[in-house]
Order: C-alpha cells, then sequence, then structure tokens
C-alpha cells in the first residue's frame, strides 16, 4: 500500500470549517474515510488515525495497521456535541456540562455506548469514549466525511505519539491510506478521559483539560490510581493507554527528580550514548560528544514541555541514543499528565 500524503496550509484562529470542508485535499481524505480506509489526521492533541467507526471492518484495519490488541478501547470523534450525544445510550446531566465548558477540546467522556457503534470500538465494553476535537481540520474532516470517526493516535502500538504527519509517516507509511498534513498539534499530549457517570467521576487518563478545571466544574474528581504493569489483565482496562508501557521511545527512558539528580545521572552514564531533555536555564556538567542535550523549554510553562515531549523524545531515537534523562516535572496542571506519560514510557 502506498500512503498518500495530503496537505494543508495550516490552519489560522477561527477557520471556517465549511471552507475547509470544500479543500481537495480534505475532500479526498474524507471520500477514504467513507470507503473504508484509513487516514491519519491532525487534531489538536496528536495525531488520530481515523476510520469510520460505524463499520466493524473499517475499524479492524486499525488494529491491523497499528498492531492493536483488540482488548484496547479506540475513541470515537463527532464534529459536535450533537453529533455524539448520537453516539451515547445516555446523556447524563453531567455530560451536558462538560460539553458546554470543554467541547470542542482535549476531553473524552466514557459513556454508555449506542446501538450503532459497534463492538470492536470498545473492546466489548458498556462504555464508549466520545471526544469532539478543536482542530479545525479535524472538525471538516469529521463534518466531510459525514461519519464519526474512531482514531486512536497513529503510532505503532506501545511507541511514542505522533505530533507531526513526519512522525505518522515514520510509523505507518505503507499501512495506511493517506495522512493529512496540517502542521503540528498545539498541546502534544492525548486528551484527558473521564468517566462522569460515577461518583465522584474518574479521570481514567489526564490530558489537555487539567483535573484542577474538572473540579470547578464538577466539584469532587477522582484521578485514578492503579499499577501500570504489563501482567494486568487487559479485561481490567478501561481506558487507551492504561495499565501497559505505552508512549515509548526506543531508547530506555530514565526520569529524574531535578537539577542536581540529572547532572548525577549524566556522570553515572559512562561509556553510553546519552540524550538529555533540559529545560531552560538548569546547568549541566562538562560533557562529551556521547552526550546530547536536546533544549525542552521553560520549567515553569508545562504546556510547552507537553507539546515538545513526544517530539523530543521522537528526535533522541533519531540520533541512536542508548538511554534517554528527562526530568519529571510537578503534578500540577497538565504536569499531571506529562507525569502520567513519563511514567507509563520508562516502565
Amino acid at each position: 500500500m502506498q500512503t498518500l500524503v495530503l496537505r494543508l496550509a495550516p490552519p489560522s484562529a477561527g477557520e471556517d470549517l465549511a471552507r475547509l470542508a470544500l479543500d481537495p485535499a480534505l475532500r479526498e481524505a474524507a471520500r477514504i474515510l467513507q470507503a473504508g480506509g484509513l487516514v491519519a489526521f491532525p487534531t489538536e492533541t496528536v495525531y488520530g488515525l481515523g476510520a469510520n467507526a460505524l463499520s466493524t471492518a473499517a475499524v479492524e484495519k486499525i488494529f491491523h495497521a497499528k498492531q492493536r490488541p483488540h482488548w484496547d478501547p479506540v475513541i470515537v470523534h463527532a464534529p459536535s456535541a450533537a453529533e455524539a450525544r448520537k453516539l451515547a445510550s445516555q446523556w447524563p446531566d453531567e455530560a451536558e456540562k462538560l460539553a458546554a465548558a470543554f467541547w470542542p477540546g482535549p476531553l473524552t467522556m466514557l459513556l454508555p455506548r449506542a446501538e450503532c457503534i459497534p463492538a470492536i470500538c470498545t473492546a466489548g465494553r458498556e462504555k464508549v469514549g466520545l471526544r469532539v476535537p478543536s482542530h479545525p481540520v479535524a472538525r471538516a474532516l469529521l463534518l466531510a466525511a459525514g461519519v464519526p470517526v474512531a482514531a486512536p493516535s497513529a503510532n505503532r502500538f506501545g511507541h511514542t505519539s505522533p505530533t507531526t504527519a513526519e512522525h505518522v509517516l515514520a510509523d505507518l507509511d505503507g499501512r495506511i491510506d493517506a495522512v493529512l498534513d496540517a502542521g503540528p498539534c498545539t498541546v502534544g499530549l492525548e486528551s484527558t478521559v473521564l468517566d462522569p457517570t460515577t461518583h465522584p467521576p474518574i479521570i481514567y487518563r489526564p490530558g489537555g483539560v487539567t483535573a484542577e478545571q474538572l473540579r470547578v466544574l464538577l466539584g469532587e474528581v477522582r484521578v485514578a490510581e492503579r499499577a501500570v504493569r504489563d501482567e494486568a489483565p487487559p479485561e481490567s482496562l478501561e481506558s487507551p493507554g492504561l495499565g501497559i508501557r505505552h508512549y515509548a521511545p526506543r531508547a530506555p527512558l530514565h526520569l529524574v527528580g531535578g537539577e542536581t539528580e540529572l547532572a548525577e545521572a549524566i556522570l553515572r552514564a559512562t561509556g553510553r550514548r546519552v540524550g538529555v531533555l533540559l529545560p531552560s536555564g538548569w546547568a549541566l556538567p562538562p560533557t562529551d560528544a556521547r552526550v546530547t542535550v536536546l533544549p525542552w523549554g521553560d520549567w515553569h510553562q508545562p504546556e510547552t514541555l507537553a507539546r515538545e515531549l513526544y517530539g523530543r523524545l521522537r528526535a533522541l531515537d533519531e540520533l541512536e541514543v542508548e538511554l534517554i534523562l528527562c526530568p519529571l516535572p510537578p503534578a500540577e496542571g497538565i504536569g499531571l499528565a506529562l507525569r502520567d506519560r513519563l511514567n507509563k514510557a520508562a516502565k
């Protein structure tokens, strides 16, 4: 299979969706989805690998292309809250509040699935993850396709998620029909996955909508705490990305607590090719050619760290380092999501 690269100019803020939906590249991507094919496309979080969510055969292609086990559910995307409601058999008051506050945006809600959603999307579970992305190209594609789109991240299973079309092609070139290239993603980490039907609501995956934001709206919200173990039974996983090594670069990833610990870890890694993600303003001991340092961003601006994380990890893999050293941000705001991804990548 030859993967078609369909290019769009990166959209501006407030881009007209109807105009975007008429773009030849986007129309071709919509045609492929309607025909049961696979299209990688940008969202504000990461690039997703899309298929017609109403077609078991089409969604099956996602699992084959990603080499994804069938026990891992996929998120279903809709162009609006009104369309998302049609995909749930129940729509509680909490869902209405959340949709009004955070959709379009990086929030996935786990809700009882409607009969039209095939079991392959939910791995046979009762609830489906629903999301309305805010990226104008993603929304225009959903409108043009006219079907809900199942879309996990557009990478090989367990690997670092893609935030550019080049990342998608590095993993999936020749395995999918097309990639819709509209530039880099702006959030850089996957959506928050929340079950609003529990008491209190449970965050299964931290992401672009923070726990603090959710608590302002809902009151008490619990962040699921489960041991991340490769041997965890697959049927116990309520959300994509739980309980297994995920988001991982090829090189082993070692996490450190701060500037001093990072310097000590570099000195201990004698004789190895080491990659370092370095916050701006942090000092390092004298290094030699075996140490590659990539700037990561301002330690006090976790949104920047989130946006750059996956791209930096992929860049260090391309340089064939043997070990990656990375500081672990505080568990505040989107820093909680950064810690979640880094801890799973380092297992």
